[in-house]
């Protein structure tokens, strides 16, 4: 961090510059380009508010205070896919910052910014510094409050104890996932009471529990009900027990304690640091393996698994520490800067993505399809045919004449796609395709061409199915993509084929096409793709569960 001093200039300069080439390639170049699925529900839930119709499908996607940060962004520079994104990146800068204050204190001054490019060796932070959602901001304050807490107990004074209140009051607002970190917050302060290993006592500590308590007490009564609700929005199966060892990161930790021995080897050295206290273990240990064990146990115990690595995200920095931590058995104090220069060398080599001049930042470039799509010059009554990338999109929340704008169509807002929607659910059911059929024998067999557009399995399924339609007998179909896991078909009648009169029995979705945008204009438009996985229609997110 450009504002942390330890000595030696001629080094901190070597990884301040290696620091910021870091950031603005891992961090800062994917942030043009195009949204995925989830953060065109942040540009939804911006727009219209957390109160709008639609969102009442999915109550918990809007229950986050992170999008005043995306909002304000709007408001200061305008919609864009920067601009939505620049809260991430703050709050994750910030967060680097606060981890390396953690390693300083836990492990040992010198490991701070050994910790910081641990953590950029991991992927999934590097991603959420980029992406408009809370997960960033879910993690710059699970740090805050985590360091909060150490130096409260450290020093007993009530200026850190109501700090640390104040963000971990917020760290359940920021994401309902996040609730083992309370966990984390009680077993750490506990162990160090019991101990007697801080000033706090047992009467303050009480107090600042209580009112951390009290703080979340309208949280819970509004996460209850969602609870109850939570099997509508699973979109993976459990997690098995090599997910769980892959969510724990041992390969960072295995590469930074062997790095380290084999230096110590090399220099003919060993560690001249004190062990850590069973204190600073404790919370270390914690940080990495709490939030995966809680949200893998809750996924097999109740079934509704959640145990999806942007969910995970938070305990990712625990990983970065527990790596710091294996390499300081074996560093010496001076070894900490050159081993770090390594590190940071050697992520910005392998995750560099060098293959691309700019990164993008997901494998979902609706923008890109949407422009493709565009370039058709599709007539307003040219049939569009979108699956809903949403698990949400089924019936009874579904219906052929859902109206727009809408949270299960919240991608129509971003990218708007010139032509007539016609809109389908997230997967087949015999309500859609009682609809599909009866749209392509009324509408599609009429028409001279259609498109489908959606994720890329999605638009897969219904391509094949209409494929083998004896109306659309002979009719040829060109994919337009793919664009990562997006996807556009385009279906057109073939020369010599009669057309037939358009009726009117089959209305298309209220509002087409102008909520689609029609106030935003054809241009681009931040959108984006993720992954909700459910049979029969695997479609592109892995789901919005905020």
């Amino acid at each position: 961090m450009v504002w942390i001093h330890f000595g030696f200039p001629a080094m901190n300069v070597l990884l301040q510059a290696l620091l910021l080439l870091c950031i603005a390639r891992l961090w800062l170049m994917p942030l043009p380009s195009s949204f995925w699925v989830d953060e065109m529900v942040t540009a939804f839930v911006v727009r219209f508010g957390p109160t709008h119709p639609s969102l009442a499908v999915a109550p918990q996607v809007p229950a986050s205070i992170y999008y005043v940060l995306p909002r304000a962004a709007g408001a200061l520079f305008g919609f864009s896919e920067i601009a939505y994104r620049l809260p991430s990146v703050l709050a994750m800068a910030i967060a680097l910052f606060l981890i390396a204050r953690l390693a300083a204190r836990l492990i040992c001054p010198e490991a701070a910014w050994f910790a910081v490019f641990a953590c950029l060796a991991l992927r999934g932070i590097n991603y959420q510094a980029a992406d408009a959602r809370p997960y960033a901001l879910g993690t710059c304050v699970a740090a805050a409050s985590l360091l909060f807490l150490v130096r409260w107990l450290d020093s007993g004074g009530w200026d850190e104890a109501l700090l640390f209140a104040v963000f971990a009051a917020l760290v359940w607002r920021v994401h309902l996932i996040f609730w083992p970190l309370y966990l984390l917050f009680a077993v750490y302060a506990l162990l160090r009471l019991v101990r007697g290993d801080t000033r706090a006592g047992w009467l303050r500590a009480g107090v600042v529990f209580l009112l951390v308590g009290l703080a979340l007490a309208p949280v819970l009564r509004d996460a209850l009900p969602l609870f109850r609700e939570a099997k509508a929005h699973v979109i993976v199966p459990p997690p098995s027990a090599l997910d769980l060892v892959y969510s724990l990161k041992i390969g960072l930790i295995a590469v930074c304690g062997a790095g380290a021995w084999v230096l110590s080897r090399v220099f003919r050295s060993a560690t001249d640091r004190p062990a850590a206290s069973w204190a600073s273990l404790t919370l270390i240990l914690g940080w990495w393996l709490c939030h995966p064990l809680c949200l893998f146990g809750f996924s097999w115990l109740t079934g509704d698994s959640v145990f999806l690595p942007r969910y995970l995200s938070v305990a990712l920095p625990g990983a970065a520490l527990m790596a710091t931590m294996a390499a300081a058995f074996f560093i010496q104090s001076r070894h900490w800067k050159p081993a770090s220069v390594v590190l940071g060398a050697g992520l910005l080599l392998l995750l560099g993505d060098w293959h691309h001049p700019w990164p993008p930042h997901s494998n979902s470039d609706w923008r890109a399809a949407a422009r493709k799509v565009n370039e058709l010059a599709l007539g307003p009554e040219t049939p569009v045919i979108y699956p809903s990338p949403f698990i949400e999109a089924r019936p009874p929340a579904w219906r052929p004449d859902y109206p727009l704008p809408g949270f299960l169509y919240a991608h129509l807002l971003v990218y708007p796609v010139q032509g007539k929607a016609y809109l389908f659910p997230f997967q087949d059911s015999p309500e859609a395709d009682h609809f599909a059929a009866s749209l392509s024998t009324q509408v599609l067999s009429a028409s001279r061409r259609f498109v489908i557009f959606g994720g890329d399995q999605n638009v897969h399924f219904w391509r094949d199915w209409l494929a083998v339609r004896h109306e659309l007998e002979g009719w040829r179909h060109i994919d337009l993509g793919p664009f990562g896991d997006v996807d556009a078909v385009l279906f057109e009648r073939p020369r010599n084929a009669v057309r037939l009169e358009l009726p009117a029995t089959l209305a298309p979705a209220p509002g087409t096409p102008a909520p689609h945008g029609s106030d935003r204009g054809a241009r681009d438009r931040p959108g984006g793709s993720g992954g909700r996985r459910s049979s029969p229609l695997p479609s592109l997110r892995e789901g919005c569960f905020g």
